[in-house]
């Protein structure tokens, strides 16, 4: 019997009645579902902030953060807030608030009247640094915490606290010339956000920097605009789009002591991309990565402080595009091999790159590897994580580098994140399935849970009715295997009828579906009577890269086709409302759940589309062209993938949410959606969310919105809202 099938039967026959949690009959308040806030029915997981070395961890307990010793679970107090806020005096200076730290959590940096200070724990005593002219950014502590390198107006310092001297090491930065600090399209799309905008990296022996220089002189401004004051104001951003120029960049290292800039010897054109330099563990050479324009190929490159010699140790080219390593994805070792995670085979697996330029796969199979974690000391073994038992299900692995025998680590059948010690002789595992709660446990580096550190399950959670999540799978009408993942809701009757909400994301390699435990406010929703529903298309990463290929140069394609077949195979149940459709996504998913009440109107009645992409010739040129090549390339691709295309078949039903001063994807892309959709006569329900970025979850304008989405929802399906002041209603 297909899967599918199964499932159907299964519910038909005994599902009626039952609860998640347990038998009790209290309903979820709108506090409690859409702001956590209320009667804790779930509780909170301790709060573990990393490792401070192979055996302590660091967790933070009611604002006081402790380092714990794994084997015997005794902590020492670091950092109480409440005692540091008498000395710290007046500002924000939360411990989540530091620029910087030393690995002992010693001193800390913030940001203090402007300026960066250091902040002795042990002493309480103040310290202001390098004060001057504009704002400084990004402060970093020397591995041996002798100096502090940051960036000011593009240009590179570095303060040493022995001399207490602060030295400049560039002259040219400026607007447009940045130096150790990343132009826009590289923070958002190679580095990564969680870079802050810092591009230089510490020898290790602390006396020299390696940084990246970027020249956006040929770079075309976007202006944002802020409505905030008399005349509001005017925010330039340097913002390629598919197509036009890039910011040129190069690699330089910088020698502390004396100022001198080496700059690698490599040709500067704008057409390609430099990436991820890293110093070798014995700090005499530099790794960096080169890939064209195109993103087809890709090359891993050593340069020698010493000869001065550049060579190619890794080189990949793949049909539809490649991908650079970043700090998940490649390790360099004592010997100077590499472990990459690549998807040359149309799966992620793990690689030995040795010296001499051999190749060692050290995975197969069909499944993916998700991330490099570790290596022990003795770089005998490596820890990652993987998709290998179950594509909607991730757990830890050791693989023994000799044998290449792979051992799993986390026992329980769930999604698994984890944080595993430097050697990995210990770590953290929390993990849920879509019926077990989360729990956070410590384990030891051979998989043996050492002790529980929480459960969110709580006793009061028994005292709810709340709906159930399943699991499953829909095969499409030409043989694809879509996962999917339902919450029915806590009173499901079969001889009903329900509507069914699509949440959705949608972008290449962008899982949705994970065996995991549901979040707070999709049990809320589903309480209101609806069915929340979650499926990825073929290109989502279950099937590989060999799926994600096939997006390449059509995005929307496949997406609004896997979704269709999903709905057709939801027309088939007895309990669907078969024209009750609707779907919701942000960024990506905005784009998909325009598109969806454009191109796939046919599927779906309504949509919640936020921070939309409405056409990828408005969006940046690295995330767009990796995908579909350029404009020029691929005109008919870009046609096709547009949702202007499609204004003529939409029908009504869709609400759009904007921030007005989002910088990744352009309020822009609303307004001309809302000028073309306009011109056919039709209309959509808008909100716009002044001075918000790409999503204001953190903003108090999110209880609105909250609210706001939900209602919509309800009166689209219902003919009815609620209020916060109101309970949720038995149905």
């Amino acid at each position: 019997m297909p899967r599918k099938w199964f499932v159907v039967a299964w519910l038909v026959a005994g599902l009626a009645g039952w609860a998640t949690a347990g038998d009790g009959g209290k309903r979820l308040t709108a506090a409690q579902g859409l702001f956590d806030q209320g009667e804790d029915w779930l509780s909170s997981l301790p709060a573990v902030q990393g490792w401070a070395d192979g055996g302590h961890y660091f967790e933070l307990r009611d604002k006081r953060l402790f380092r714990v010793a794994a084997a015997s679970g005794a902590a020492a107090l670091v950092w109480d807030q409440a005692d540091a806020e008498a000395a710290l005096g007046d500002g924000d200076f939360r411990l989540s608030r530091a620029l910087d730290q030393t690995p002992e959590q010693t001193r800390f940096l913030f940001r203090r009247n402007g300026d960066i200070a250091l902040f002795d724990l042990s002493t309480r005593h103040w310290q202001t640094l390098a004060a001057g002219p504009g704002e400084e950014h990004n402060p970093l502590f020397s591995p041996d915490g002798r100096r502090i390198a940051f960036t000011r107006a593009g240009d590179m310092y570095v303060h040493d606290l022995t001399t207490e001297r602060t030295t400049r090491l560039t002259t040219d930065g400026s607007e447009e010339i940045l130096n150790g600090y990343a132009s826009w399209v590289y923070y958002e799309e190679i580095l990564g956000r969680r870079c802050r905008y810092r591009a230089f990296w510490w020898s290790p022996d602390g006396d020299r920097l390696v940084f990246m220089r970027f020249d956006q002189r040929a770079v075309p401004v976007f202006h944002i605009v802020g409505s905030e004051g008399d005349y509001g104001r005017v925010e330039k951003q340097y913002y390629p789009k598919p197509g036009y120029p890039n910011p040129a960049v190069r690699l330089g290292i910088v020698h502390v002591a004396t100022g001198q800039v080496e700059w690698i010897p490599f040709a500067d054109p704008a057409d390609h991309y430099l990436a991820f330099p890293a110093w070798s563990p014995a700090g005499e050479a530099v790794f960096f990565q080169w890939m064209n324009r195109g993103q087809d190929h890709l090359r891993v490159l050593r340069y020698d402080l010493k000869t001065k010699a550049l060579r190619v140790v890794y080189e990949e080219k793949q049909p539809a595009w490649v991908e650079c390593f970043d700090a998940n994805d490649w390790r360099i070792l004592a010997d100077e091999s590499l472990i990459i995670r690549s998807s040359a085979d149309g799966w992620y697996h793990l690689y030995r790159i040795l010296p001499d330029g051999n190749r060692q796969q050290l995975t197969r199979g069909e499944w993916s590897a998700a991330a490099i974690e570790t290596l022990d000391d003795a770089e005998t073994a490596v820890f990652f994580t993987a998709y290998r038992e179950h594509p909607a299900r991730r757990d830890l692995y050791r693989l023994d580098l000799k044998t290449q025998a792979i051992r799993r680590l986390t026992e329980f059948a769930g999604t698994h994140t984890v944080q595993v010690a430097p050697g990995g002789a210990w770590f953290t595992d929390e993990y849920s399935s879509v019926s077990t709660p989360p729990r956070l446990e410590l384990r030891s580096g051979d998989g043996r849970r050492i002790r529980m550190l929480g459960d969110a399950r709580t006793e009061t959670l028994a005292e709810y009715h709340l709906g159930r999540a399943e699991l499953f799978t829909i095969t499409t009408g030409d043989g694809v295997t879509l996962p999917a993942r339902w919450l029915l809701p806590p009173d499901f009757d079969p001889a009903r009828k329900y509507p069914v909400l699509f949440r959705i994301y949608g972008g290449p390699g962008s899982r949705s579906v994970s065996d995991s435990f549901p979040r707070r406010s999709e049990f809320y929703y589903v309480q209101q009577g609806m069915i929340l529903f979650t499926v990825d298309h073929r290109g989502a990463g279950h099937h590989g890269k060999r799926g994600m290929a096939l997006m390449h140069r059509r995005l929307g394609h496949w997406e609004m086709h896997d979704y269709g077949e999903a709905v057709k195979y939801l027309r088939t149940l007895p309990f669907v409302e078969a024209e009750a459709m609707a779907i919701r996504g942000g960024s990506y998913g905005g784009y998909a759940t325009a598109l969806a009440l454009t191109r796939g109107n046919e599927f779906f009645r309504y949509g919640i589309a936020s921070s939309s992409v409405m056409d990828w010739r408005l969006y940046d040129s690295v995330y767009t062209e990796r995908y579909m090549d350029t404009p020029a390339e691929n005109p008919d691709g870009y046609t096709d993938a547009s949702v202007l295309t499609y204004l003529e078949r939409y029908r009504g039903g869709l609400r759009v949410t904007h921030g007005t001063m989002d910088d990744n994807v352009h309020l822009q892309n609303t307004l001309q959606f809302l000028d073309a959709l306009l011109a056919t006569g039709q209309t959509v329900e808008l909100m716009i969310y002044p001075g918000e970025r790409h999503g204001w979850s953190r903003s108090p304008k999110h209880r609105e919105s909250a609210l706001a989405d939900l209602n919509f929802l309800l009166q689209s399906f219902f003919g009815r809202t609620i209020s916060l002041a109101e309970p949720s209603p038995e149905r």
